[in-house]
């Protein structure tokens, strides 16, 4: 990415990791679609519940432009309760089992070690754990033993007390210090560099202000050497900018924090609303970018 200029006022634009991760060239933003196979989630409380429905909708996701989706079973919303692991495997394997065969690449959104297990046995290719591997203690030593992609967030304690722990004196400096502990940790358990993600847990023990410092931080987060993952979508810093209550009519927002996170460094947006995700990010490099721009369906260079 270039400095900020003239096209991009106000906002740095930061580096991202030249690199690949699981299987993908961090050369340009990846989309990771979000699919809850809950009856409890935030943003969409259940759409996903059923098994057929989790499916098409993931089918109707990586149609859509995601590159990977997110598969998960367990709500994280903050009050949230557990899901025992053997309910959690029912929900999400079937899903997983009929994605990846029709060619899709998925992560399993846990942090169980038995869930972690079976679905990448299953044919996942990532873990996805709130916890940064701090939940299981034997969650490390599965990601290792599969050597596989992993993505390590930051957050205080669990869903059900993380906002009592949303307190920092210096959020950026404090998340970005807690995020370097969990990365070390990764790497002394066997876990390969280049096989880490980090994301920075926006919403999760912060409240919306945090939030918001976090995203301005975000290139003191990419200087930890790690592709970043960011997941903005619908999330309450979003409503609390818009005054807009209503956690899927937040689309707009989403998309305008989406694209905030890759100018700052983000490498993989999390997100909800795919097609409107990949056409935002499109016309953002494309603008952004600099050269000439064919317009392909008419022909046209600008």
């Amino acid at each position: 990415m270039a400095s900020s200029d003239s096209r991009h006022p106000g906002i740095p634009d930061a580096p991202r990791p030249g690199r690949h991760w699981a299987g993908f060239s961090l050369d340009r933003p990846l989309v990771m679609g979000i699919l809850n196979v809950t009856p409890d989630s935030f943003s969409d409380g259940g759409r996903s519940f059923d098994m057929g429905a989790a499916i098409s909708h993931g089918l109707r996701l990586a149609a859509n432009g995601a590159d990977i989706i997110d598969v998960g079973g367990e709500s994280t919303r903050p009050g949230s309760a557990p899901v025992p692991p053997e309910e959690e495997q029912r929900r999400v394997l079937p899903v997983i089992d009929a994605l990846v065969r029709q060619h899709v690449v998925l992560s399993v959104d846990t942090r169980n070690a038995a869930t972690m297990h079976a679905a990448l046995d299953t044919g996942a290719r990532i873990v996805n754990d709130v916890s940064g591997l701090a939940h299981d203690p034997d969650a490390a030593s599965v990601v290792a033993a599969h050597g596989c992609p992993a993505v390590l967030m930051h957050m205080r304690g669990t869903p059900a007390t993380m906002n009592s722990l949303a307190q920092y004196d210096d959020v950026v400096s404090e998340v970005r210090a807690e995020l370097a502990a969990v990365l070390d940790r990764a790497l002394e358990t066997g876990i390969r560099r280049d096989r880490i993600t980090l994301d920075p847990g926006i919403g999760f023990a912060k409240l919306p202000e945090h939030s918001i410092a976090v995203l301005r931080g975000l290139p003191s987060l990419v200087a930890l050497g790690q592709p970043l993952l960011v997941g903005v979508s619908r999330k309450g810093f979003i409503g609390r900018l818009s005054g807009e209550p209503q956690a899927d009519r937040r689309i707009g927002g989403s998309l305008a924090a989406g694209l905030f996170a890759l100018a700052g460094g983000a490498s993989i947006l999390r997100v909800h609303d795919v097609t409107e995700t990949v056409q935002a990010i499109r016309v953002w490099q494309a603008l952004t970018e600099s050269g000439t721009v064919l317009l392909p369906h008419s022909g046209v260079r600008v």
